[in-house]
């Protein structure tokens, strides 16, 4: 069987060059938003892990209390 594909033109081609700068743009800047809230999320959970949390080194240990 055939395989068919849409004609697309020079405009078309355009205006998806264009969406797809726009599209890397947002994407790009969401990533940076994401990256920054996520480490700031992480600083502050080993902030709390180390001031409430101690390690513990068997499983024993957490019976026993």
């Amino acid at each position: 069987m055939s395989e068919y594909r849409l004609k697309v033109g020079k405009t078309a081609e355009n205006v998806t060059e264009a969406y797809q700068k726009v599209e890397n743009t947002f994407v790009g800047g969401y990533k940076k938003i994401e990256n920054t809230v996520v480490g700031g999320y992480k600083k502050i959970e080993e902030k709390f892990v180390d001031t409430f949390l101690e390690k513990v080194e068997d499983a024993e240990d957490t019976e026993e209390q």
